[in-house]
């Protein structure tokens, strides 16, 4: 089947569970033994794990380090760089040791067990190649790390205590990034009667809607024989709507069409959600009972005006993220998740990609819930390896099944609205790689008729040729700014989605002279200046990607790479040691804003003031020197103060990109005192105002956490970013400082990170130095309630102390 280029409408979000006796969810967090290593027969029923250390799941095993060259360290070209010569690598996949075997054990009961019931084991991720025993006797295997997957164990577990077991494999030269390790996203024990919802089983989607009406159709799978289905929508207040019932059936697939009177639609702006209940019955018994989270919208792609959303024309101003999570690596976390898209949602961001690799469910969630687009990514590789053991060793048994899941599982989040069938992959090239990427676009059509499919595509002239761009729903192009004009030309949707943009390098707080933009910088540092010009060899500075989302309607959008550092991929030190982590973020790996996240703002967040000066005022030594200074700002012209001596009204105009979107000061000499701007209005009238002052010594810590008020479930996390200043209060920029954290109270010590790439300090240990006068400090909640206090200290400075509370 072949999507027309004006589709689709929609929906919807996951499966949340009731908690009725008809079907129980039981996730799989604590008391789980971890040992590394390969056992042999460490799947037996008797094997003694009791000196094995005890780990929650989602848990990432090599996060805790150390770090090392000689983990990944590979000779190799990078092909998707544009690199012929092979050369010694270091860092690519973080230096972390998540090369190996390891098991995890666990003892459950199964919640209602008797004789006749149904139990699924469902994995929601698994770090990788995971072989899964139940009792001693193997129930399955799957191969992709980022997959989800279930098995049916009825015929396994037992009344009483059951053994769960689950043996993982990370090869070496597996993946391009940091991959984490271990059971990193949710295990879960799921117990139903036989006549019951199947897994994944209901599709929801919303082909009509109008402003006084919307025809939500729900599509059900269920096993079981003379059954009905009741199906009740209930609004975000929990005010109950309307109810069919049925029972009629096609194939063990029911189908119902609900009216649901004035909608309320789906947005980033008003993220609005429906719920539908579905009950299962065998006459006037109660067998199944499965709640699905929805959002009412319309989307649609079309030549003329590419996408909308509820008829209103919408650009993705998107980010790509990888699944790591910074300092906590793999392990996924829902706090970790709502601070990042707290984040983004401030810079103006509304859309996000999944690169490149399956999104966690919490991730989908938060993305309904605060209202993201998301562009959902299955695979970096297809038939043709990039890595010597990437996933091109499972893709003619696994791709079908992987993408069946990938959709089945996620296709009530109405955050999503495309499909990503891969990125960058070889398979560009050549007759076999056109028939790779209709067959699988084929199957996301079959299983999901409503959203389009796309491929990041780097080998731009290649697929004009060979005819794989013209058959994608949506033709991406990751970078290659200067080909877009032909590639439109060329391919007949009539739209371009920029899948992979900028790749600008930075390292906050970091500043080089001169300034000038470059490709491939390197110093001797190993850092990356946060002027916000200098890129990659394939890639550029994001004032190239605005001026085509501005000047040109056939250019639907761009997803940056990337909302925040991730592990891995330290271009352009990845010949270099130490250099561990990426550059490319517009937040660092802490999560703190960089300059560029500022320019992003200035032009993404309509709605709030954007004034940010760069770089900091504190350079003794340059007095004299030539030190420019770049103003970030939603305002198109301000002027500049170096200790009340104007430096002169700049405007922003056409001349170069960065003029166009910056306001640039090239000739300022530095002086130590206060750097002022004045952001003008439209009219000329001073609209807003900024300061920078030199600062002297470093004197006191300062601590701002993202929230005071946890959650007492022993999971919930909060955020303090840490800084110091001088005695009049002014932030030092330059501090190292080595600081030391101490947790007292209903609380813990999580992990410390302070974003710089080159840093061989351990997260999880309690100390750390402070990068361009920052770091960030995690506290993480327990299961009790009550007060949490945080001490931070370092020689020579008044402490910062901080007093947290948790709640129920």
């Amino acid at each position: 089947m072949k999507l027309s280029s004006a589709l689709l409408f929609i929906f919807l979000i996951f499966v949340q569970y009731s908690f009725s006796q008809n079907r129980i969810v039981k996730e799989l967090d604590s008391n789980w033994k971890f040992q590394k290593g390969d056992f042999q027969n460490a799947n037996a029923i008797n094997f003694d794990d009791s000196k094995w250390e005890t780990v929650t799941v989602p848990h990432d095993w090599a996060i805790k380090g150390p770090f090392n060259k000689e983990i990944d360290k590979q000779t190799v070209a990078i092909v998707q760089n544009g690199e012929e010569v092979a050369s010694e690598k270091t860092g690519r996949t973080g230096s972390l040791p998540h090369i190996g075997t390891a098991w995890y054990r666990n003892k459950f009961t199964v919640p209602t067990y008797k004789k006749g019931k149904k139990v699924i084991l469902l994995f929601e991720g698994a770090m990788s190649e995971p072989q899964i025993y139940v009792n001693g006797k193997k129930v399955g295997e799957w191969a992709y790390g980022y997959s989800y997957f279930y098995f049916d164990v009825s015929d396994f577990v037992t009344e009483g205590e059951n053994t769960l077991a689950v043996q993982l494999t990370n090869k070496a030269f597996a993946s391009r990034w940091y991959p984490g390790a271990g059971l990193y996203r949710k295990v879960s024990v799921i117990v139903k009667n036989k006549e019951s919802v199947n897994q994944w089983g209901t599709f929801i989607t919303t082909p009509f809607i109008s402003d006084t009406e919307a025809k939500v159709n729900i599509k059900t799978k269920t096993s079981g024989e003379n059954t009905h289905l009741v199906t009740t929508i209930f609004d975000a207040e929990g005010n109950q709507l309307e109810t069919n019932k049925t029972t009629e059936q096609f194939g063990h697939e029911f189908e119902q069409n609900i009216k649901v009177e004035n909608p309320k639609l789906w947005s980033p702006e008003s993220p609005y959600l429906y719920t539908a209940k579905t009950e299962l019955y065998v006459g006037n018994e109660l067998k199944d009972e499965v709640s699905t989270r929805f959002g009412i919208r319309e989307i649609k792609y079309e030549a003329a005006t590419g996408f909308s959303l509820n008829g209103k024309v919408t650009k993705f101003k998107g980010v790509c993220l990888h699944h790591d999570l910074g300092p906590l690596g793999a392990a996924v976390n829902k706090a970790a998740l709502r601070r990042q898209l707290t984040i983004l949602k401030d810079m103006g961001c509304n859309a996000v990609r999944s690169s490149h690799n399956m999104p966690s469910i919490e991730q989908l969630e938060l993305c309904d819930e605060m209202g993201f687009l998301f562009l959902a990514e299955s695979f970096d590789e297809w038939k043709k390896p990039k890595v010597e053991n990437g996933y091109h060793r499972f893709f003619d048994e696994y791709a079908e099944k992987d993408i069946v899941n990938l959709v089945q599982a996620t296709r009530n989040h109405p955050s999503i609205v495309m499909w990503s069938s891969g990125n960058e992959v070889p398979d560009q090239w050549g007759a076999e790689g056109v028939k790779r990427a209709k067959w699988l676009q084929d199957i996301f059509h079959r299983e999901d008729p409503t959203r389009p499919v796309t491929v990041g595509m780097d080998q731009v002239k290649a697929v004009m040729e060979s005819g794989f761009g013209a058959l994608l729903d949506v033709p991406g192009l990751n970078y290659r700014v200067h080909l877009y004009e032909e590639a439109f030309e060329k391919f007949p949707q009539g739209f371009i989605l920029g899948s992979e943009t900028a790749s600008t390098v930075s390292s906050r707080g970091i500043y080089k002279f001169p300034v000038v933009q470059e490709k491939m910088k390197q110093y001797d540092d190993f850092q990356s200046s946060s002027y916000d010009l200098e890129a990659c060899s394939w890639s550029n500075v994001p004032d190239e990607d605005f001026v085509l989302q501005d000047d040109k309607p056939w250019v639907i959008g761009e997803f940056v790479w990337t909302g925040f550092d991730y592990l891995g991929e330290p271009t352009p030190y990845d010949e270099m040691w130490p250099s561990r982590s990426s550059y490319f973020g517009i937040s660092d790996l802490a999560g703190l804003p960089k300059d560029r996240f500022y320019l992003y703002r200035s032009r993404w967040n309509t709605k709030d003031e954007t004034l940010h000066i760069l770089p900091h005022w504190n350079w003794e030594g340059r007095e004299g020197e030539v030190t420019p200074v770049f103003v970030y700002t939603n305002y198109n012209s301000a002027e500049l103060f170096v200790n009340g001596k104007s430096m002169g009204v700049q405007k922003k105009n056409n001349a170069t990109p960065q003029n166009r979107y910056r306001l640039m000061w090239m000739d300022v000499k530095y002086e130590p005192g206060t750097l002022k701007v004045i952001a003008f209005d439209e009219n000329g009238n001073p609209a807003a105002e900024k300061e920078l002052k030199t600062a002297e010594k470093p004197y006191k810590i300062v601590l701002n956490p993202d929230k005071k008020t946890l959650k007492a479930d022993g999971k919930d996390l909060s955020y303090v970013e840490v800084s110091v200043v001088d005695k009049f209060g002014n932030f030092c920029p330059k501090a190292t400082n080595q600081l030391k954290f101490k947790v007292t109270g209903n609380g813990s010590f999580k992990v410390a990170c302070n974003g710089d790439a080159t840093s061989l300090e351990l997260f999880h240990l309690p100390t750390m130095k402070l990068f361009s006068g920052k770091l960030v400090v995690t506290v993480e909640s327990t299961t009790k309630v009550g007060e949490i206090q945080l001490e931070v200290t370092g020689k020579g400075l008044k402490k910062g102390k901080l007093n947290l509370t948790s709640v129920d």
